[in-house]
Parts: C-alpha cells; structure tokens; sequence
C-alpha cells in the first residue's frame, strides 16, 4: 500500500472516487432520463461520464491532500515530538 503523505493511500482514494461516482452516474442517469425522456440516451450520457468524472476525482482528492489547510495536528509524526522535547 503506497501512503501519500502518511494520510491516505491510492486505493483508498480510488475506491472513494468509484463509489462517489457510482451515485453521481445513478442521478445523471434519472436526470437523463426525466429530460430526454429515452432510457438508451439517459445510459449513453451516464456512461460516458464515469469514466471522465472518476479520474478528474481521483486527481482532485489527490491535489487536495497537498493542502494542509483544515489538517488537524498530527501527535504522531516524530519531527513534532522531537522539537516538543528539545525545547523543555
């Protein structure tokens, strides 16, 4: 398992994405259909999107993780208790 930065790994944000997007293709598709009124057109516009809309994000959770904005402070990471512990 590759860890990204210690937080969340690849699979783990695969897996996210795909079932993400397994609800968000459902509702494309009802809207497909409520508006085009033809189950073929309402698949063929939800189908197509999964592909798109799972990578896009999957690199969007990704980017994310880079930004440290909303991170708690993580008690574990060695770095931190080590300056703790040299400033006593």
């Amino acid at each position: 398992m590759f860890l990204f930065r210690g937080r969340e790994s690849h699979p783990r944000s695969f897996v996210k994405a795909v079932s993400w997007r397994t609800l968000g293709s459902i509702d494309t598709f009802i809207l497909g259909l409520i508006f085009t009124q033809d189950v073929k057109t309402a698949g063929s516009i939800a189908g197509t999107e999964v592909v798109t809309k799972i990578l896009l994000y999957y690199f969007h959770e990704r980017l994310w993780a880079l930004v440290p904005w909303g991170h708690g402070r993580n008690e574990a990471q060695p770095e931190t208790l080590t300056a703790t512990a040299g400033q006593l």
